[in-house]
């Protein structure tokens, strides 16, 4: 059995594709030599809506990122002796028994003034807050401490399903040490070496039965829902003036200061005659001395928006040079699969010459994403607010868009005649056929004859924008390669 993720509200379990494509589809598949059980599960894995998500949380040094890293089959999360490892990314997807979710990485970081309970803790709260079960690690070596009772009351409170990991378990001698952890009165600790593997599989077992076949959380209005549009961007950038200019009054407390630690806001704003739920993650701390944990924070809280939304509005201030955190910011949201809108404040602050060198950091800065709209704006003075709303609407547009597969084929066969994959090694590879198998964000799926290069790929998707438009939204594209047989069917 096949576990589905009907994204798209169609009832069908193959993606996006109805009955009668479907079945067009496969007759195509066997034509050309490729297995159906394998065709099937190209278009299950393509064709999947949002990941369900899976939190790790705990103390700082209990072994969570080591953790992630055995979860998901290679070495990402940054592992060290002490806490305080700043990671870009914080999550990761990963797969188990055939069933695939999102891991959310808590890893610990250096202690704010208020002490570690009050990070961890916070840490915490922003993780669970989108995720659909938590795995709470603790070291079985140490015991239950004054800092995970805080967290478990924290866990309680969220009412999440928990999955308790007792790490460091190396042997038979350690079980009695994670026995001790029933105390917690979360249920049986599964002894862990995360570290060797020891007692993994058992623990993700019971991930997988905590974890739904697919999240709570559906996009779309299908129920009358306003959409979610998250507000993210570096500390100071101006999110909650902008916040509090499309809402016409304060909403949210506004500092020169970058922040002060709190809750993200939603609220829900009337635009163009139509009402939004915006995300606020404006009052990221940045204290000098803790710089690398600051950062990290932030990195968490902008995940939890970008998690819940279904577009990101990227704010970037115009008059300074476009950083490495304003990438990192956007790669977030496109690696998220969520539609996207780039707004560049404090517009009405910029002279010639500072236009000048922006348009061209622009050209070079954020190439990757031409396919975003792009609204120059003012949150101070509220200078062409107006234009926010259709540029969400079409970045929503686009991220819904959905190519028959007929017409997919079509336009693919016109690609392979009219600009063909360069030989290598004796061979040309090219397009036998594709579906899109989903959308939010657009997925496709292409099977081929032999390995397509990445530069290939990225003009595949380029002649797909131009000919089927997808703009404000991410492109996924997976390539099927035809197994070596005997004979075609």
């Amino acid at each position: 059995m096949n576990d589905q993720i009907h994204s798209d509200g169609s009832g069908h379990e193959h993606g996006a594709l109805g009955d009668a494509e479907f079945a067009e589809f496969m007759e195509l598949a066997a034509q050309e030599g490729f297995d159906p059980e394998e065709v099937e599960g190209a278009l299950d894995e393509a064709g999947h809506g949002p990941l369900p998500v899976l939190a790790v949380v705990g103390r700082p040094n209990v072994g969570k990122s080591t953790l992630v890293n055995r979860i998901i089959g290679r070495r990402e999360a940054v592992v060290q002796d002490k806490p305080g490892v700043t990671r870009d990314r914080v999550s990761y997807e990963a797969e188990w028994a055939g069933r695939r979710f999102k891991v959310v990485d808590t890893g610990g970081w250096e202690q704010d003034v208020l002490g570690l309970d009050a990070s961890v803790a916070a840490q915490a709260e922003y993780a669970i807050e989108t995720a659909d079960a938590v795995v709470f690690v603790v070291d079985s070596t140490v015991g239950a401490t004054d800092t995970d009772e805080a967290v478990v009351k924290l866990l309680r409170r969220a009412g999440k399903p928990v999955v308790l990991c007792a790490n460091k378990v190396d042997g038979q001698s350690g079980e009695a040490d994670a026995s001790a952890l029933w105390s917690l009165g979360l249920g049986e600790p599964y002894p862990v070496s995360s570290l060797h593997g020891r007692g993994t599989g058992d623990m993700l077992d019971a991930v997988l039965e905590a974890l739904p076949d697919a999240p709570a959380q559906q996009f779309g209005t299908a129920l009358g829902g306003p959409r979610r549009i998250a507000l993210i961007g570096r500390p100071n950038v101006g999110k909650s003036s902008l916040l509090n200019k499309v809402a016409g009054e304060d909403r949210v407390v506004v500092n020169e200061q970058a922040g002060t630690t709190r809750d993200p806001v939603d609220e829900l704003i009337k635009l163009g005659g139509i009402t939004w739920k915006f995300i606020d993650t404006a009052g990221i701390r940045r204290r000098v001395h803790l710089q690398e944990g600051a950062d990290y924070y932030a990195s968490l809280r902008t995940a939890a928006a970008v998690e819940k939304a279904e577009v990101a509005v990227v704010l970037i201030d115009s008059s300074e040079s476009i950083s490495v955190q304003d990438q990192r910011i956007i790669t977030m949201a496109v690696e998220a699969g969520r539609a996207l809108v780039v707004a560049f404040n404090k517009w009405d602050t910029l002279d010639e010459e500072r236009r000048y060198y922006l348009e061209r950091e622009i050209e070079t800065e954020l190439a990757q994403i031409s396919w975003a709209p792009r609204v120059n704006v003012s949150a101070l003075t509220g200078r062409h607010m107006e234009k926010l709303v259709p540029a969400i609407e079409t970045a929503i547009e686009g991220w819904e868009t959905r190519v028959p597969t007929g017409r997919l084929n079509a336009f693919l066969g016109e690609i392979v005649a009219s600009h063909p994959h360069p030989i290598r090694g004796g061979k040309q590879p090219r397009i036998l056929f594709g579906t899109q198998a989903g959308t939010k964000p657009p997925r496709f799926v292409l099977f081929a004859s032999g390995f397509l290069e990445h530069g290939y790929r990225r003009f595949v998707e380029r002649r797909l924008r131009e000919e089927f438009g997808f703009e404000g939204t991410p492109i996924h594209i997976s390539v099927r390669v035809r197994e070596k047989r005997g004979r075609n069917k």
